[in-house]
């Protein structure tokens, strides 16, 4: 449990979650919030959001130059109740869209342009604030919060991420699946601006073996640990 002495300081931490797509971020994080009382953002859906605003534009998300020329029109609001979390683009609730395969297939491609990661980050940074908060993505830990109070990196094997990832969404095979996971995997290590790497002093945990409560306990533990005087 955490102590009287460091309940006061749960309002200012900040806990950075990072790791590939079906390492068991998103569950996580909201675990770990929800347990803790803190405030959560998934980053994720931001970068999800911005892909479905340009395909609904008809803006070609292979064109970076087009991407970056569109990317201050939209609204967008994150909530940031783990119970509930919303997002919503231009006063639309996108939760579901932005979860469809048109979106997977293409949000790689808009999340390493240079003018959507300044954008975002921007709106990340203000959004985390003073604290209080789990942030889930991957460039957490080193770009958006490098000063986070405990920095955790996620993975698991593949197999077991594209089975995870698979239960999330309609009309996909594990097989299909994983091979679009890996794709992305390649992208987002691989991209020249905020590149997808565990941070130097974060927390890795292998998601593999344990369940869903097993790793939120991990997490919560660290962050008592890490509010311990």
């Amino acid at each position: 449990m955490v102590s009287t002495s460091s309940t006061s300081r749960l309002s200012q931490v900040v806990v950075a979650m990072d790791g590939p797509s079906g390492s068991g971020k998103s569950s996580t994080s909201r675990g770990v919030a929800t347990r803790l009382g803190l405030r959560y953002l998934d980053t994720g859906a931001m970068f999800r959001a911005m892909t479905w605003w340009m395909l609904q534009q008809g803006v070609d998300v292979d064109d970076p130059a087009a991407v970056a020329a569109r990317v201050d029109a939209p609204l967008m609001v994150s909530g940031t109740d783990p119970q509930a979390p919303t997002i919503t683009v231009d006063g639309t609730d996108v939760a579901a869209a932005i979860r469809t395969q048109e979106v997977t297939s293409s949000v790689s491609q808009v999340s390493v342009v240079p003018e959507v990661r300044e954008r975002l980050l921007r709106e990340q940074r203000d959004i985390i604030g003073s604290g209080g908060i789990v942030v889930e993505g991957r460039d957490i830990g080193t770009v958006v919060a490098p000063d986070a109070d405990v920095k955790v990196y996620l993975t698991a094997d593949p197999e077991a991420r594209a089975t995870r990832r698979t239960a999330e969404m309609a009309g996909s095979t594990v097989q299909a699946t994983q091979a679009d996971l890996l794709r992305r995997d390649r992208i987002d290590s691989g991209r020249a601006t905020a590149p997808l790497t565990m941070a130097d002093d974060a927390h890795h945990i292998d998601t593999t073996p344990y369940t869903l409560d097993e790793v939120i306990a991990q997490v919560v533990a660290l962050v008592e640990q890490a509010l311990e005087p």
